[in-house]
């Protein structure tokens, strides 16, 4: 199924896609993981889980609640909204994306968790039972961004954290100063989460389809920048002796976008798994 639900304090609704199996639920609820960019994953998670769910011998994958937080719109990504909701304040002003288009504003992340917080997980929990020591979230590039950014100013939000290709560079790696401040909280509050990251092996370097293409230095040059795989090893090797469980893989052969069907599935996989 799926709904619009605008925020109580006034603007513009998400549209929530809700996945919730059939049968009854186990005795404490179901896990439920919430995707975002909704309008891009929803299905691809959706199938692969239901795939999976159906045989858990064979995967280790049961059933769930998927929750998908996106846009109203056909399109699979509303790039001004989501520039908004997933990055952290104060943010700043950028041109249109496009020619005639709004000026795109980040720092809108608090909001946003605000939002799934307050609203949002209330309103799943009267839809579906569902178990509030199992919930977990995905993000991908700027969904990453927030994700990182959610568990480091709420870690107690959700147990499992899943950050595909975030954007840690994003502002001058603004994440980073969030980061040691979540550091500097006593062990109890920031608790023990997991945490999942994971980049394609081509947002190091070109694709081979990319090499000796006009675009070929621009794009080697934003790689370069964006440090994906080594600022999320990085980060791992500072949070784990925190006390937090934290994956870090490199998938073969995906770039920044080809690569969201296999990181759903370890999504999935690492959510909804044998612990």
């Amino acid at each position: 199924m799926q709904f619009d639900l605008a925020p109580a304090a006034g603007g513009p609704p998400w549209r929530i896609f809700l996945y919730r199996p059939e049968g009854p639920a186990p005795e404490g609820g179901w896990p439920v993981l919430y995707l975002l960019d909704a309008n891009a994953v929803m299905g691809i998670a959706v199938d692969a889980l239901r795939v999976q769910a159906a045989y858990p011998a064979g995967t280790g994958i049961a059933q769930a609640v998927l929750v998908g937080i996106g846009y109203p719109t056909e399109e699979p990504y509303d790039s001004v909204r989501r520039s908004w909701d997933y990055s952290q304040p104060p943010g700043r002003s950028f041109p249109p994306h496009r020619p005639g288009g709004p000026e795109v504003r980040t720092g809108g992340a608090d909001l946003f968790l605000d939002f799934i917080e307050a609203e949002l997980k209330p309103r799943i929990a009267g839809l579906a039972p569902v178990d509030p020591a199992r919930q977990a979230i995905f993000g991908h590039s700027f969904g990453g961004l927030f994700a990182l950014h959610a568990l480091f100013t709420r870690p107690q939000a959700f147990a499992d954290w899943i950050a595909i290709s975030p954007t840690i560079y994003w502002e001058d790696a603004a994440l980073l100063a969030t980061e040691r401040r979540f550091a500097a909280l006593p062990p109890e509050a920031r608790g023990r989460p997991r945490l999942f990251m994971a980049v394609g092996e081509y947002e190091t370097r070109l694709a081979p389809f990319q090499i000796g293409r006009p675009d070929a230095a621009r794009r080697q040059a934003a790689l370069d920048q964006g440090r994906h795989l080594a600022h999320a090893q990085e980060m791992a090797a500072r949070l784990r002796p925190l006390g937090l469980a934290v994956e870090v893989t490199e998938l073969p052969g995906e770039t920044h976008m080809s690569l969201l069907p296999v990181a759903i599935n370890l999504a999935l996989r690492f959510a909804l798994g044998p612990r």
